[in-house]
Parts: C-alpha cells; structure tokens; sequence
C-alpha cells in the first residue's frame, strides 16, 4: 500500500496563555498542574548558572520513585485488597509502558480512581462492557474509550458493573501490559501486595544537567510585555531544549530557526531534567523551590519549567481523552519571575481538547 504524508504543514496545536502571580489569591497554578496527571519529562532553563543550587538539587534527586511491573494483567487492578490498600487510600498513577494510542490497547489508572481503556473496535466489542466511541475516530468509529469509576457503588467488588468488567477482563479480553506505577503518599508499602505476585523493579526518576555557553537570549524575558509571543518563544526554548542551535547562520541548513529579537546574549545558562514517572505532587514542590531560589539576589530574575505529558498517554488535562497521530503534545510551559509573576504555555496537539 502506498502512503502519502502532507508534511508541507505543521500539524494544528492549541496553545492557552494565562499571566498572573503567585501572590494572587486565585492564581490557579496548582489545580493546572494537578490536571496532568502522567508526567514524564520535566526540563529547566536557569540563566546565568554553572551548576544546580543545592536546594533545587536535592528536590530534584527526590522525585517519588515508580514502579515498572511486566505483563501485569489488567484486571489484577481490580483486585479487592489493591483497592483497598491503594486506590481508596491515595492518589494511584498507573499507565500502560509503551502502547501507542494510535493503534494498540492503552489503560492508564487515575489518581481520582478513574480508570481509562482506550481500545480498537474488536477489543471493545469483545470486552462487552459500556463505553463510547473515541472523539478523535470520526466517521470510521474504529476507536473507543470504557472509563468507570472504581470508588462509586456499583464498581465496589462484588457489585454488579465490578463484576462485569473483572469478567471481561479475565475471561473475553485477558489483557496484559507492561504498567507503570506509582502511589502518594503510601508509595511502594501501598502497592507491596500487588507487586509481590509479578516480576517488578523500582526506578528513580533520572536527572541530567547539561551547561550551556554563549546562549542566545530573548530579552524581554527579563522584563515580560503585555505583547509578548508565546510561540516565539516556545519555539526559541524547545530549540534550547533540544540543543539546536538558534544562531540561524547562512551556511547551516540543519536549522532556520531563530532567537526571537530583540535579544541578548547569557555568558552560561543551566539545562536540567528530570525524566520518569512525575507525580504533580513532586512539580509543585519543585515550582516552590524555584520561587525560593529566584527571591535570592542574582544576576538573572527567571526561570523556565517545561513540564512534558506521556505521548502515548489516554488521557489528558483533567481526564479528558488524549489521541495522537503526528504529534500527541500535551506539555506546559512555566516561566517565572523574581517578583512572584509568571506566565503558563498549555498546549496540546490537534487531537486534544482544549487545555484547561
């Protein structure tokens, strides 16, 4: 079969913008950050810095551990004493390790106790449970997403719909994952039971550092306008992200991208990143932290947090459904100030609902 690409055009992305402070009363940075739930990437731009202030790396080297369980079958999620010694008692992140949501099965287990199945038409119609077509599979309907509350009545074990869906899941649809797994505040102790029974290891969140000489820098950044682009600089900070070059020299043809003007340039700069399983928790601390580093006299007054989505993830701000074909975006960008002000990126890909 031949297969034609339209690459002349960048896929469709949403992008909102919210400005505030830290200060105001009804800032809603926490409830944003709390609306992502699966988390795997969490980058930082500390200008004029050689190497990471103490404070920040310690919170850094002391993200939540997770858990990787291999070939974990599904409804082992239902089991009674899990939920129980887990899910009722905190917040479970749990997500399927490297399905793809474009064309494989795809379960992610919400911290409000939701658990999501994103599912071909075939899987869906053999699970004989109830469920919706996926908002992102048009015409075709060849997608869809079973989503039940495991804390309401009938979903308590023993009851009706638990019942249903613990038989579709062991007997018409024995789905098995390699699962990802995490527990706030209990962490490992909360999911001993379950790990027990299947071949499991624990994993810290990795963090890398990487200096940066001679940047190139926007800078308003130092000073925010009210006319201030967010897609420039988006696209100037990804760059820097990515370790290409924005210098836009005549004899390169590996990139054309650019500094936004005007511009300044930093004599050093500090890339760093977290990557792994991040609880929203963990980035809310981090954010604090940042807010303490930036009230100490320096030489620079921001900081830029890039927070980056599972790709492949079902779900979305908020729980709403995730799809992905070309891109699968779901990050938000945090840029700070000394004086408390910031201002949030939420974007996300064509196949998304808006950011909230």
């Amino acid at each position: 079969v031949e297969m034609s690409v339209d690459l002349d055009h960048t896929p469709r992305c949403l992008l909102v913008s919210d400005r505030s402070s830290f200060l105001h009363e009804k800032n809603r940075i926490n409830s944003q950050v709390e609306q992502l739930n699966f988390n795997y990437k969490v980058s930082l731009l500390l200008p004029e810095c050689g190497s990471t202030p103490s404070h920040l790396d310690s919170m850094l080297n002391n993200f939540s551990t997770f858990y990787l369980i291999r070939k974990l079958p599904i409804y082992e999620l239902l089991d009674k004493r899990f939920l129980e010694t887990a899910v009722y008692q905190g917040c479970v992140y749990g997500l399927s390790y490297r399905t793809r949501i474009d064309e494989d099965i795809c379960v992610a287990l919400m911290p409000n106790g939701h658990l999501c199945l994103s599912l071909d038409k075939d899987s869906f119609q053999v699970l004989g449970v109830e469920g919706k077509a996926s908002r992102f599979s048009h015409r075709t309907k060849s997608r869809y997403v079973v989503s039940v509350d495991m804390t309401e009545s009938s979903m308590v074990p023993g009851g009706r719909g638990y019942l249903r869906l613990l038989t579709g899941l062991k007997s018409r649809l024995p789905l098995k994952s390699d699962f990802l797994l995490s527990h706030h505040p209990g962490g490992g102790a909360s999911l001993q039971a379950l790990l027990s029974r299947y071949d499991w290891s624990e994993h810290k969140p990795e963090v890398s550092t990487h200096a940066l000489t001679c940047l190139s820098c926007p800078t308003q950044l130092t000073s925010i306008p009210p006319n201030f682009d967010p897609h420039s600089f988006l696209e100037w900070l990804g760059a820097v992200d990515a370790d290409i070059s924005c210098e836009n020299s005549s004899c390169s043809f590996l990139s054309s991208l650019a500094c936004p003007e005007p511009k300044t340039m930093l004599s050093q700069a500090l890339r760093v990143s977290v990557c792994g399983l991040l609880l929203p928790q963990d980035i809310l601390r981090l954010i604090q932290e940042i807010r303490c580093y930036l009230d100490q006299p320096q030489l620079q007054s921001w900081v830029a947090l890039t927070v980056h989505g599972f790709v492949d993830s079902p779900v979305s701000w908020g729980g709403r459904e995730h799809g992905a074909l070309r891109g699968g975006e779901n990050f938000y960008t945090l840029l700070m100030g000394e004086d408390h002000t910031y201002h949030l990126h939420l974007v996300t890909g064509a196949h998304d609902t808006c950011p909230p």
